[in-house]
C-alpha cells in the first residue's frame, strides 16, 4: 500500500488464504485476515469497498466494483472493472 487513500495493497508473495497479514501506510496500520490466496504481484483489499465505487491504488483510480468487496479478499478482474484505455465508455481526450 503506498497512498494512505488506496483499497487495495499489492502482496510481495504469494500468500495462502487465512493468514493474518499487517499493512502499514503513513499513520495507518490494518491488521487483514486473507479470504483467499493471494499470488505475489495481485492486490487485496485492505478496506471495505462498495460495488460501484472507485478503487484506488498508488492513489490512482485503477478501475470500479463491480460488487461489495470485504477486506481480504482478491481484487482482480473478477470484481473489477478497468477505466482505462476504456473506446467503449465514450471518454474523450482533452
Amino acid at each position: 500500500m503506498m497512498k494512505p487513500q488506496d483499497k487495495v495493497a499489492i502482496a510481495l508473495i504469494d500468500i495462502p488464504a487465512g493468514v493474518q497479514v499487517s499493512v502499514s501506510c503513513q499513520q495507518q496500520t490494518f491488521i487483514i485476515v486473507l479470504k483467499e490466496p493471494i499470488e505475489f504481484g495481485h492486490k487485496f483489499a485492505v478496506r471495505p469497498i462498495q460495488g460501484g465505487e472507485d478503487i484506488l491504488k498508488y492513489g490512482e483510480v485503477i478501475g470500479v466494483a463491480m460488487r461489495n468487496i470485504a477486506p481480504g479478499e482478491h481484487v482482480h478482474v473478477h470484481n473489477l472493472e478497468g477505466k482505462r484505455g476504456r473506446g467503449d465508455l465514450g471518454v474523450k481526450a482533452d
